[in-house]
Parts: C-alpha cells; sequence; structure tokens
C-alpha cells in the first residue's frame, strides 16, 4: 500500500511523497508562508498514472491544510482543476476570489 509523507525545508518549502515499498511514485510541491499553503505542482510517474495516486495527494493535502487551519493557492493546474470541479468540498480552505499574500 502506498505511503504519503511530507518534508519540509526550513523555509517551509517541501512536497507530499507518495511512494511504495521504497519507491517514489508521485509528488505535490507546496509552500507554506504564514496561514496560506500554495500548491505548485503535482507530479505523477507516468507508469503509475491513473492508479489514483494523485488524488490521495490531494487529499493529504487537503487534510494538512485543515489540520493547520491554512488557506490553499491552487497554482498547480491538477489542484486548480478539482477545487474548480468540487468547490463545495473545499470551499473552508479554498477562496477563489482572494489572491496569495
Amino acid at each position: 500500500m502506498a505511503e504519503i509523507h511530507i518534508r519540509l525545508n526550513e523555509k517551509a518549502h517541501g512536497a507530499f511523497y507518495i511512494a511504495e515499498a521504497g519507491k517514489q511514485l508521485g509528488e505535490m510541491v507546496i509552500g507554506i508562508a504564514g496561514k496560506t499553503l500554495t500548491a505548485y505542482h503535482t507530479e505523477i510517474l507516468p507508469e503509475e498514472e491513473g492508479k489514483g495516486y494523485g488524488k490521495q495527494l490531494l487529499n493529504a493535502m487537503v487534510a494538512y491544510a485543515r489540520e493547520h487551519r491554512l488557506q490553499v493557492v491552487p497554482l498547480c493546474p491538477y489542484v486548480y482543476a478539482q477545487f474548480k470541479r468540487h468547490p463545495e468540498s473545499y470551499a473552508d480552505i479554498w477562496q477563489p476570489d482572494v489572491a496569495a499574500e
């Protein structure tokens, strides 16, 4: 079963990583500044696409944002598409009319 971990550097930049059996399958690059989490990019290995790993990363990021009371700026096209398709699911962490700090 795939596991998701977050790694952040001292400047609160990093990523959520999804791995299975020691192999990294994908990542969601993020940065945190103040009360804002910016999702920059999500990438899954081509041979692992279509297995729901992007959605798992999205769910982990959303859970993290909620736990830490952060607002999300979805610069990543995948995250933005999911937020736009299901705004009711993300209304507590996404204000589409508010720009990043």
